[in-house]
């Protein structure tokens, strides 16, 4: 079983472009969220839902390769899925693309927190749903 994957256009703004006129590096990072949410939401519960229920999920990590830019009015591709999953650790794998070129890969790694701000484990209710994401299955 392989992991789900939550694909999201996003078109290039000025705004995120630097003086060279191509993309800012740091707003890769933003993109990645944009698709890792939207990736969230497939567990059935989008990422707001999941704070207000007392947990969040919080970044401890961020790797990116930057392979080619991307331009003011290009249109790219974000790719998003679960990467390794554990009980209080969730990474995510990234992708962007412009038709065929790939421009970036990246991961992130989270941790599971608690509305104290304390490590824990994922929420019990949630992590069926998380393991399907990733790919993982579920023993009878």
């Amino acid at each position: 079983m392989s992991a789900a994957r939550h694909s999201i256009g996003v078109e290039v703004r000025y705004a995120e472009t630097d003086a060279m006129g191509i993309v800012h590096h740091s707003n890769y990072l933003v993109w990645f969220e944009l698709a890792r949410t939207h990736l969230c939401r497939q567990t059935g519960k989008d990422y707001a839902a999941i704070e207000r229920d007392g947990h969040q999920l919080t970044v401890t990590r961020s790797d990116l390769r930057y392979r080619r830019p991307a331009r003011y009015g290009d249109s790219v591709v974000v790719t998003a899925w679960i990467d390794d999953l554990a009980s209080r650790r969730v990474r995510f794998g990234y992708e962007v693309q412009r038709t065929e070129d790939l421009l970036t890969t990246g991961t992130t790694e989270h941790i599971w927190i608690d509305r104290t701000g304390r490590p824990c484990r994922g929420p019990e209710a949630l992590m069926p749903a998380f393991r399907r994401l990733a790919g993982i299955e579920e023993s009878p």
